[in-house]
This record gives C-alpha cells, sequence and structure tokens, in this order.
C-alpha cells in the first residue's frame, strides 16, 4: 500500500488520477469576452423596462444579472483551467467545472460523430473546440478552446479509434 500523505493535495483529491491534456491558456480570452457581451446584453435588455418607468423595484433585476456576471467573469480563469480531457485505453474521459465537477467517460466505440467547430472570436486567436456525439444524449461531450492543429489531430485519432472499435454494429 503506498502512502498518500506525500502526494501533492491535487493528485490526492483528483477522482481519477493521472494526466490530463489542458485546453489552451487563450480560451480563457474567448470565454471572458463571450461571458462579458451576454452580461452585457443581458443586463441592459433587463434594464429596459426601468429604463422606460423609472419604477425603482425594476433595477433589481439587471442588478443582479450584473452582480452574477461579475462573478462570473472572475471565475472564469479558474473555471477555464478545470477543463481537461485523458485519452485512455478504451475511452475518452473529460472534466469540467470547479464546485460542481462533470466526469464524463465516453467509449471509444460508441462516438458517432467528431466534429469541430470555431466561432468567430474563437477563430480570432486560433482555436476550436472539438464535439463528440453518442447515441445518448447525456454524454455528447464538447471540448473548448483546443488549437486549431491539436483538434484536427485529436478528431483523426478519436475517429480511428472509433471506427476499429465499433461497438454492437
Amino acid at each position: 500500500m503506498t502512502d498518500d500523505a506525500s502526494a501533492p493535495a491535487s493528485a490526492r483529491l483528483d477522482p481519477v488520477p493521472g494526466e490530463w491534456r489542458r485546453v489552451s491558456p487563450k480560451y480563457v480570452v474567448v470565454d471572458l469576452v463571450g461571458n462579458l457581451i451576454g452580461g452585457v446584453v443581458a443586463t441592459v435588455a433587463l434594464g429596459l423596462p426601468w429604463f422606460f418607468s423609472q419604477v425603482p423595484f425594476l433595477l433589481i433585476l439587471p442588478v443582479v444579472v450584473a452582480v452574477v456576471a461579475l462573478v462570473t467573469l472572475v471565475l472564469t480563469p479558474r473555471r477555464v483551467r478545470a477543463i481537461g480531457y485523458r485519452l485512455r485505453d478504451d475511452d475518452l474521459l473529460f472534466r469540467r467545472g470547479i464546485m460542481f465537477q462533470r466526469f464524463v467517460a465516453v467509449p471509444y466505440g460508441r462516438m458517432q460523430l467528431v466534429d469541430i467547430t470555431r466561432g468567430p472570436l474563437a477563430r480570432a486567436v486560433g482555436l476550436a473546440e472539438l464535439k463528440l456525439v453518442t447515441a445518448a444524449a447525456a454524454s455528447n461531450v464538447t471540448i473548448p478552446g483546443l488549437p486549431i492543429a491539436d483538434a484536427e489531430a485529436l478528431r483523426d485519432h478519436l475517429v480511428e479509434l472509433a471506427e476499429s472499435r465499433r461497438a454492437g454494429l
């Protein structure tokens, strides 16, 4: 039995220990800009009733949305660092989340589609997102913030693995 007390805290707390591949640090910019735009639009839209009526209690909702948007912006860099994936022998393991962590294992043989998407912000900094689709909607995974070359290489690798391990077809 090994002594876990000498392992770093992150390794002891990691439910699935091992080498995680992270998304590009440039993705923080993409996520920040997207969240900023969404927060401003939601705050302005919810502030319009107050603007036209000047009824004080109508100001509560846009203020709450603005505060939530600011908290989201502050947490964005940490949230992006929490995104990762691992290629294991039989599946791809994806994780995201700080407080509410989500781990999804997608068996290679169950992958039906591997797609690359590039939005305008991501394209501007050379990033893409890789989407894995299976028959079960709950196990679909989108890995954001991958450099385009890495996304294409990972797509090709996953398609090759999926074709060689088709399960039940």
